[in-house]
């Protein structure tokens, strides 16, 4: 079947990637798009999703300049010299009981060594350790949040 002229291709692998990040996430949907295209991924009954086609390319340009003043901050984070990134995949903690207050809040000082937080994987609690001292900054996880290995989790100014 010969798709209509003038309708772009769908990239399979950035589809993929998306649906998978909405599972991992536990997201009910999430949208990417380029210069020229918009893909939004959605969870729909159970046990499938809706895919949308790509956008036609006269997408406004406040809508363009939204998205990539969403994406700055993150790659802010990610490069600041002070971020605390997660070694692995797993589940992080933020205190080693739950009723137990967290291991570090933003504003305290930490010494090199300190545990700063927990990451569960494979029902194994590792401690992640401070690799520097210094004062935390922000905090940018939350208790039980998923995270992936390189995910930013924490600042040390």
């Amino acid at each position: 079947m010969a798709k209509p002229k003038g309708t772009p291709e769908i990239d399979a692998d950035i589809v993929r990637t998306l649906a998978d990040l909405l599972h991992e996430k536990d997201l009910s949907e999430i949208e990417y798009s380029g210069e020229d295209w918009h893909v939004r991924v959605a969870k729909g009954t159970p046990g499938g999703s809706v895919i949308s086609a790509p956008a036609p390319a006269a997408t406004p340009a406040p809508v363009t300049a939204a998205v990539a003043e969403a994406s700055k901050p993150a790659e802010t984070v990610a490069d600041h010299p002070g971020v605390v990134a997660s070694p692995m995949v797993g589940t992080v903690y933020l205190s080693d009981e739950p009723d137990a207050p967290p291991f570090v809040s933003v504003g305290d000082s930490v010494a090199e060594g300190e545990t700063l937080v927990l990451i569960e994987a494979m029902k194994v609690f590792n401690p992640i350790k401070a690799p520097k001292g210094g004062k935390i900054s922000q905090i940018l996880i939350s208790n039980g949040d998923p995270v992936e290995f390189g995910e930013p989790l924490l600042i040390i100014e």
